[in-house]
């Protein structure tokens, strides 16, 4: 299933670069998760501009690699930390509204990040509220359907399932 999303937003992004136009620009998103008795339980934030419910995201800050990026937004717009994986878990597509009005396409990569701990206080806790919900719920939650199906799919930290 995602893997045929991929494909087609793959075949997608390649028509609308042979036709002409900029590339998207480059996000890292976190998605915190934590397992709660037997089931994955991931964390959602709220957006500061529209109170959407969406993943710790934004844009990398120097030569910092994306999971890095991830890590970083995550303990800063949801006051987590933990072990983020150095792989992305897939890729989604979105529309961001500028000041000025006009619409960035932007690529938001997703890092699975093992929550291990929640701060009391964090750099934008009077921006934003934290949700932690079951992978279905955030599913419905998110406006983007590709962020919906990647929370979906996802079934936890491949390390440690093949440990």
């Amino acid at each position: 299933m995602i893997a045929s999303h991929v494909t087609r937003m793959g075949l997608i992004e390649r028509l609308r670069r042979l036709i002409g136009g900029n590339p998207p620009r480059v996000q890292a998103a976190a998605l915190p998760w934590r397992l709660k008795g037997d089931r994955i339980e991931v964390m959602l934030v709220t957006s500061r501009g529209t109170g959407r419910w969406v993943l710790p995201k934004g844009w990398p800050e120097g030569r910092e690699s994306l999971s890095t990026t991830a890590a970083r937004e995550a303990a800063e717009e949801a006051g987590v930390e933990g072990d983020i994986s150095e792989e992305a878990l897939g890729r989604y597509l979105y529309g961001k509204a500028t000041a000025t009005g006009l619409l960035w396409r932007c690529e938001v990569a997703v890092f699975p990040l093992k929550v291990e701990r929640e701060a009391k206080k964090w750099p934008e806790k009077k921006k934003r509220t934290r949700l932690w919900v079951t992978r279905e719920a955030a599913a419905d939650m998110v406006k983007e359907p590709d962020l919906a199906e990647l929370i979906t799919a996802f079934h936890g930290n491949p390390r440690e399932i093949a440990a």
